[in-house]
């Protein structure tokens, strides 16, 4: 069992069942649309049914083919009027105290006498969910369940998954089928990131003996990729673990995410070019006024534009030459 699923125990009220498809011919109870909508909850460990089963023997094989325990409830006439429910909250009650593993009791009825044990179980720290018809449910029981599923709404397609080709093979189809009804449950659900581990979870309790190398591929990510492929579901890569996430149906959105990095990256090349400094250009050169003390032949030399002329060193005096004649050093005195 991993980490954050769900394990369920489900108590079927068969009568109160019965007494709301009273008069509906055309209607039949089909538990394999309540445990199909059960699983996406979690994993289901204990099915129990009560009712006096002579009275819906049509019921009994169809219900022993779900593995559902049928407590057989004598007639009213002997028992009592309430056996059947008084059994239910005591079996209820009894799996609360003795299983801790199990998180959640789900209550197949409508009837408001069971509001009591609804109210001992999430006193408990059990999360309660109540089933039942629309018509004969009691609002005293909704509104005590932390979540009430309506029969009829089990009928009802829930929003519009991707049509899958004809044309593809059998096996593929199935597998096909069966991962967007695993991720149209998981939606239901609200849960936020669809992991590809935790859509093969919901697929394995939907159909148990669910393996991706019988419908042609050697992993699970193959067959996603393959999904993805066909535009049957859209995927993304978690940055962190690398693992696949499903992120919607079809692939018409597929594109603009593969158009908005092209975008993205565009606008960090035009903002490098704005960026980028100027070319290089050589400064013109101011020429350097010649020195007094130089000669008529002197070259004018050219100083770089950054020095000025007044931070020039100033040149030597030129040395005048000692007179002929005389070892004296000493100029001669004027006459």
């Amino acid at each position: 069992m991993t980490e954050g699923e769900r394990t369920l125990a489900v108590f079927i009220d068969f009568e109160n069942l019965a007494l709301g498809f009273r008069g509906k011919k055309d209607k039949r109870f089909e538990i394999r649309k309540v445990l199909e909508r059960l699983v996406e909850k979690g994993k289901i460990i204990v099915k129990k049914a009560y009712a006096d089963w002579a009275n819906f023997a049509e019921y009994k094989r169809v219900l022993h083919e779900a593995a559902i325990e049928l407590i057989e409830i004598p007639k009213r006439a002997v028992s009592g009027k309430n056996s059947a429910d008084i059994r239910l909250c005591v079996d209820s009650l009894d799996l609360c105290y003795s299983k801790e593993h199990i998180d959640t009791f789900v209550i197949v009825s409508g009837d408001s006498d069971f509001s009591p044990l609804v109210s001992k179980l999430k006193e408990n720290g059990k999360h309660v969910i109540g089933l039942g018809m629309k018509e004969s449910s009691s609002h005293l029981l909704i509104d005590n369940c932390d979540e009430f599923i309506y029969y009829e709404d089990l009928e009802r397609p829930s929003g519009t998954p991707p049509a899958i080709e004809q044309d593809l093979p059998e096996q593929k189809k199935e597998a096909f089928q069966l991962l967007v009804d695993s991720v149209v449950a998981l939606i239901r659900e609200n849960k936020e990131v669809l992991w590809a581990s935790m859509v093969k979870e919901t697929m394995k309790r939907k159909k148990p003996s669910f393996n991706e190398s019988y419908h042609g591929y050697r992993t699970f990510s193959d067959l996603l990729q393959d999904a993805e492929d066909k535009g049957i579901i859209r995927l993304r890569t978690d940055a962190r673990s690398g693992t696949y996430v499903v992120v919607g149906f079809g692939k018409e959105k597929k594109k603009e995410e593969k158009e908005e990095p092209k975008e993205t990256k565009e606008r960090i090349v035009l903002k490098e070019r704005k960026i980028q400094k100027p070319r290089w250009r050589p400064r013109t050169r101011k020429p350097i006024a010649k020195s007094p003390a130089a000669g008529p032949g002197a070259e004018t030399t050219v100083a770089p534009e950054s020095q000025s002329v007044e931070s020039m060193p100033p040149e030597p005096a030129p040395s005048v030459p000692a007179a002929s004649g005389t070892g004296s050093s000493e100029p001669e005195p004027v006459k």
